[in-house]
């Protein structure tokens, strides 16, 4: 009787589960760094819809599926420091190697079409971890050590800085 329990238990697990649902997660950690450190980061979905803010360093959970058939999750994180050039880095869902492979092996059809597409644990983001360098802004071209000045237009100054602008009277 024990045999067939543990029979009737494998074969049922085989039947209705995928293969990237039993090693896989719906959420991954993204470590997030940047050079300089203490940048903005602020993480946006396919929609629009900003899931996070902060500061690198840090590291952040995100979804891989939007909870649909096939609903792989994209995102677009924005990192920035005032002084420097700002960064948009895509982060994409891809489909892992054990949702193909392993159903191939022990899933079947089950976890190709069903299982897997409906839960998103068929998902890997990529890349797996962010690691940004500012450059720094070209908003002036003074790259001179003897303490002179550069004249620019109002309007080449980055809004970031512009706030910090003092009248000379």
């Amino acid at each position: 009787m024990k045999k067939l329990t543990l029979a009737t238990t494998l074969a049922s697990s085989i039947l209705f589960t995928g293969c990237a649902t039993i090693v896989g997660d719906p959420d991954q950690v993204l470590p997030i760094n940047s050079t300089p450190d203490n940048a903005h980061i602020a993480i946006t979905d396919e929609s629009g819809v900003q899931v996070f803010k902060g500061k690198t360093p840090t590291t952040v959970t995100l979804q891989k599926s939007d909870g649909s058939y096939f609903g792989g999750k994209d995102y677009t994180v924005q990192i920035s420091k005032p002084g420097y050039e700002s960064q948009q880095i895509p982060i994409r869902s891809k489909v892992n190697g054990w949702y193909i492979g392993g159903n191939f092996i022990f899933g079947g059809l089950i976890g190709y079409l069903i299982v897997d597409p409906l839960n998103g644990d068929m998902y890997t983001l990529s890349p797996e971890a962010v690691s940004s360098s500012l450059g720094q802004s070209s908003a002036h071209n003074n790259k001179a050590k003897d303490g002179s000045i550069s004249v620019i237009l109002l309007e080449d100054v980055p809004q970031d800085l512009l706030a910090q602008l003092q009248p000379l009277h």
